[in-house]
């Protein structure tokens, strides 16, 4: 919390702590419900919603889907972003929740292909989109909420909390599907009925994301903007006219982070690892990748730290560093068919995630000025995300059928992380600024590092 706004510190302790644990439950479970979806398109869904197709198109599709509601992730986070700087942050946060759950419930409820013909796809991509325009507003919320509560000199392990929602629900989503592939319903009745169990058990987390998120106050911050609220414009229209190139650059820092995690959270390695080429057991690539989001989960509780010790910037770029290092032997140790050398795959590249991952928060609240804050994170996030991820699975998977060869995948990641590193190159590193409202004219100043005009707003 700034200087601007003092609290007794047991009073402030307590506070955040709850802060801490509704951006982080808020997140596990939207992301829980994500990347269930994730996993069943690469395990079910070509063969229960797209079979028409074929094995490889009909595979495509499924990842397909996948893409298409990061599409509307932008259109989840304008509306968020507008209303959030105009109604609050725990609002929006409510809303994407449950709007999230109730969508994933319903997914697990959709009849297959087989019953009800081409009806099935066409539901299961609305209902795809409608997670979509919730996960679009999300996590901006969440990360404004850590953020903006947290004192100066721990914005970055603060921030690292709703970071931590990501692996957290895919450590949990990997371990519920392997537990019903493996042990409840292994064989045809994972495909008959046991797939759509993880979906029905969102219900139950929505229940307890949504007393704890209304159990929060919303930010300092907010409360500074609605006193002011008669002055300001709309959000979205100053982010754009006076803001754009910073949205740009805060995009691509996020999209080559994205594009490589969904290679392990968007099911390719799960499809890949499964294929007859390279032989596991659809159990333990699940169990692998549940072992990997747990080194994420570890690497990014310790990239808050780290974000506080020596920057947002820095530890950046040793995340990114090491998701260059290890494009290409995440492959190759999966290709030798040792399940041993997949679990070191698999946690040495969730090292560069976590550590390329942790810091965003952080990041991303202290570039953008108070009364457009919102608007600025989410929708850097949703267009990073659509940038990077929203077709990665998609991207992989053909450029595996068309070179034969994960070299070409490994290429396409590496790629991606350097344009992210290059892109983080370019921002300061801007510990400890006051997020105040009244602030806003340092807060406009000094963004850029090198190369660039000073950037201002000038009202």
């Amino acid at each position: 919390m700034t200087a601007t706004h003092e609290a007794t510190p047991p009073a402030q302790k307590a506070n955040q702590r709850r802060v801490a644990f509704a951006s982080l439950i808020g997140t596990t479970i939207e992301w829980y419900d994500y990347f269930t979806y994730s996993t069943a398109a690469a395990l079910v869904f070509a063969h229960l919603y797209f079979a028409p197709a074929g094995d490889g198109v009909g595979q495509l599709l499924a990842f397909a889907t996948i893409g298409i509601s990061f599409l509307f992730r932008p259109v989840g986070a304008f509306l968020s972003g507008h209303f959030g700087d105009k109604l609050g942050r725990r609002f929006i946060l409510v809303v994407t929740l449950v709007t999230m759950g109730v969508a994933t419930a319903l997914i697990g409820l959709i009849p297959t292909y087989e019953t009800i013909g081409v009806t099935a796809p066409i539901l299961l991509i609305l209902l795809r989109i409608i997670q979509g325009l919730s996960a679009g507003g999300e996590w901006g919320g969440a990360a404004l909420l850590a953020v903006e509560h947290a004192d100066d000199s721990h914005r970055g392990r603060a921030g690292s909390y709703p970071q931590l929602g990501v692996p957290l629900g895919m450590l949990l989503s990997s371990g519920v599907i392997a537990l019903m592939t493996g042990v409840i319903s292994p064989g045809e009745a994972f495909m008959e009925w046991g797939w759509r169990v993880p979906f029905l058990l969102s219900v139950v987390l929505i229940g307890v994301g949504y007393w704890v998120r209304r159990s929060v106050e919303d930010t300092p911050v907010f409360k500074e903007i609605q006193v002011e609220s008669a002055k300001r414009k709309a959000p979205i229209l100053v982010l754009f006219k006076k803001h754009l190139p910073l949205v740009i650059v805060a995009a691509l820092i996020f999209a080559g982070n994205n594009a490589s995690g969904y290679m392990t959270t968007g099911g390719f390695v799960t499809k890949y690892a499964t294929t007859d080429g390279v032989g596991f057991s659809q159990t333990d690539v699940l169990l692998a990748i549940t072992f990997g989001s747990f080194v994420w989960l570890v690497s990014t509780a310790v990239s808050g730290y780290l974000a506080d010790r020596i920057g947002r910037v820095r530890t950046y770029v040793c995340g990114f560093v090491i998701l260059i290092a290890t494009a290409f032997p995440l492959f190759w140790l999966i290709d030798t068919g040792s399940l041993g050398l997949m679990y070191l795959a698999l946690g040495t590249f969730s090292v560069g995630l976590g550590l390329s991952y942790g810091p965003q928060a952080a990041l991303y609240v202290e570039l953008f000025p108070a009364s457009i804050r919102f608007s600025g994170v989410a929708i850097s996030y949703a267009l990073g995300a659509v940038i990077g991820g929203a077709f990665a699975p998609t991207i992989a998977q053909a450029l595996l059928q068309a070179t034969g060869t994960t070299a070409s995948v490994s290429f396409y990641l590496v790629g991606m992380s350097v344009i992210s590193l290059v892109a983080v190159s370019l921002v300061r590193d801007r510990r400890g600024i006051d997020l105040s409202v009244g602030n806003e004219a340092e807060q406009n100043a000094g963004v850029w590092r090198v190369g660039w005009e000073e950037h201002r707003i000038v009202d």
